[in-house]
């Protein structure tokens, strides 16, 4: 089955070349181009990847993530712009995005950060990577009670900080992967967080891995 992704992004020319990537690459299929949340919002199909702009009409691309996983729950975001602050980088990823690529990334990248986040990842241009750690590390509160996850489920949290996907957890542990999915989830319920990006900031912050 093709990897469903959705593309919001106010600029047509870049939409349409994205939306031609994929339709052009095996395993990819774009389901809907959107000029803005709302539209994307009205959208029947549901998508297992969106591709999100920052700088929308109406709505922020960092404020539509709520909505759009409240719409889309199952639904990954990886934010595809031009942004790279500190500013944006932090608020997009505690507000719940699953990525951040930079929109001069080349195709080939973009389409392995899709697969990659597809699979349980949380792809970054490597200097936004870097940023996103150092103001984890800046920002970090006073220690978090480490009694609030198990030896197993601080285990998986560690190797996701680490930047392994769901399958390589499941090997490295050997377990399976619904395991690991369960304990994934189990780990967002206890650290109160939504996505694999704002499980990095919260173990980076509380110094729990």
């Amino acid at each position: 089955m093709p990897i469903k992704v959705a593309i919001v992004e106010d600029h047509s020319e870049y939409r349409e070349s994205i939306s031609f990537i994929l339709q052009s690459t095996e395993g990819f299929s774009c389901t809907g181009k959107f000029s803005s949340v709302n539209e994307a919002l009205r959208n029947p199909t549901k998508p297992d990847v969106i591709l999100l702009d920052i700088n929308l009409p109406e709505i922020s691309g960092i404020e539509g993530i709520s909505k759009l996983k409240e719409k889309y729950p199952d639904a990954s975001i990886i934010m595809l712009t031009v942004f790279d602050d500190d500013e944006n980088i932090f608020r997009a990823i505690t507000a719940g995005a699953d990525g951040y690529i930079l929109k001069k990334t080349s195709p080939i990248r973009i389409l392995q950060a899709i697969e990659d986040v597809a699979q349980g990842g949380s792809p970054m241009s490597p200097s936004v990577a870097k940023q996103a750690l150092n103001l984890f590390k800046s920002y970090a509160p006073a220690k978090i009670n480490e009694d609030v996850l198990s030896i197993r489920e601080k285990e998986i949290l560690s190797l996701i900080v680490d930047g392994l996907s769901n399958d390589e957890i499941s090997s490295k542990l050997f377990i399976s992967l619904q395991t690991v999915r369960n304990h994934i989830r189990h780990i967002y319920e206890k650290l109160h967080v939504h996505s694999k990006a704002q499980a990095v900031a919260k173990a980076i912050k509380g110094h729990i891995t």
